[in-house]
């Protein structure tokens, strides 16, 4: 289960939406109210981060392609076909659509039938992926805490369209974090899901517990970022340092 310090250091990020937690079920959960809207997996998302309530979904409650990236339901010949594409005008032909399809990761069909979506402040379980919508400031923060103890590095792997493919289900499938750039991406454009310019970050499980010790642990603000005297006089002297180490590493404040 998510421990109460995680929530507690993501409620300290102060993003602009809350972020939110995602557990994928083959049974139906018990304790969780399933949701009276019919929406897009991206704004299950959303609704999660400002109606304050866990829920659950099923296919029949996803009126986009979500339910299909999760192998909730086939892939449709006619998408697949590249047709959508070509007629948003997104691709030049239909070709390009239909290797998107081809190349799109999803779980074994069946498998998952119904998804909790909960504010991370209720998170009663173990997510399967945490979602993170942020300004440039807080997700640098978190992409940093990604990286700070593994070195891993960052990598957005993403598609114009379908992208909901590669942040709903490529991290669960890979265990690898991604993100991808609100304003980039046909659906939620189209949609207006959230202002263009905002970070989503996608956090699977696996990585969970090392994001968490990286914000508890690392420095949120750099030090050579910071303006004050103090802080100044301090990189200083440690770049000096450098210097006694290694006369022929030169690199200026």
């Amino acid at each position: 289960m998510l421990s109460q310090k995680a929530k507690d250091l993501f409620e300290k990020l102060g993003m602009e939406y809350p972020a939110v937690a995602i557990k994928y079920c083959y049974s139906q959960p018990e304790g969780v109210a399933h949701t009276d809207e019919t929406l897009s997996f991206c704004e299950f998302v959303k609704k999660a981060q400002t109606g304050g309530k866990p829920f659950f979904i099923t296919k029949e409650d996803d009126n986009c392609f979500g339910k299909m990236v999760l192998g909730m339901i086939p892939k449709p010949a006619l998408g697949a076909s590249g047709q959508a594409g070509l007629d948003f005008g997104v691709f030049k032909t239909q070709a390009p659509n239909t290797r998107i399809y081809n190349n799109m990761v999803t779980p074994v069909p069946g498998s998952i039938n119904f998804v909790i979506f909960s504010p991370i402040a209720l998170c009663d379980f173990d997510p399967d992926l945490v979602i993170c919508v942020a300004e440039v400031e807080k997700a640098e923060i978190l992409m940093r805490a990604t990286s700070y103890i593994s070195g891993d590095v960052w990598e957005s792997k993403t598609t114009s369209v379908l992208s909901c493919s590669w942040m709903y289900g490529y991290p669960y499938l890979t265990g690898k974090v991604n993100f991808c750039i609100t304003g980039m991406h046909h659906g939620m454009r189209r949609r207006g899901t959230y202002p263009p310019g905002r970070f989503i970050i996608a956090i699977p499980y696996a990585k969970l517990t090392e994001v968490i010790q990286a914000l508890e642990e690392m420095p949120w603000e750099l030090i050579a970022m910071k303006k004050d005297e103090e802080s100044r006089a301090e990189l200083a002297r440690r770049m000096a340092r450098w210097q006694e180490m290694s006369p022929d590493f030169i690199l200026k404040e």
